[in-house]
């Protein structure tokens, strides 16, 4: 298997730690979509079932002839588990949360990431991060695509 090409900007690696500031979880409406894995680990976390996880805190997003599942948010926009400063499922979170900012769309363009840097103060502080991490949290992220309506109705979760 070949050595994977990455952008020349994060070739020595780029520089993160979270200061839980809460930023990508709260105010802004978006998406945090779950994988099988996350859905499982959500629910072990929680203690419940998986489909009592998706009724009581997931949403169905239409996506072409099907829909994929996603966290719900609080009427204020804040992820339906940010609760008292903070996330109230951190060591159950999903892989999308896990891996920011390493993501495709945030790391593809050093002025993506500047872009990013500009709304997180974690970016650009603490250890940098090597390239093999951050090569790592993006495939991790697409080898681990959102559920799918149509598979849950279709006992998945059986």
């Amino acid at each position: 298997m070949g050595k994977m090409s990455t952008p020349s900007f994060w070739d020595g690696g780029l520089r993160f730690a979270c200061t839980q500031c809460s930023r990508c979880c709260r105010h802004d409406s978006g998406y945090v979509f779950l994988s099988a894995a996350d859905l499982r680990r959500l629910s072990e976390h929680l203690g419940m079932p998986a489909r009592q996880v998706i009724d009581e805190y997931c949403v169905w997003v239409p996506f072409g002839p099907d829909a994929h599942l996603s966290l719900a948010e609080q009427a204020n926009f804040d992820c339906v588990f940010w609760r008292d400063g903070g996330c109230s499922v951190y060591h159950g979170r999903p892989l999308q949360c896990r891996t920011y900012p390493f993501w495709q769309t945030i790391v593809d363009e050093e002025a993506h990431w500047r872009e990013e840097a500009a709304e997180c103060p974690g970016i650009g502080i603490g250890p940098a991060r090597s390239p093999e991490e951050i090569a790592s949290a993006v495939a991790a992220r697409r080898l681990a695509p959102p559920l799918l309506k149509s598979a849950v109705e279709n006992g998945a979760l059986e």
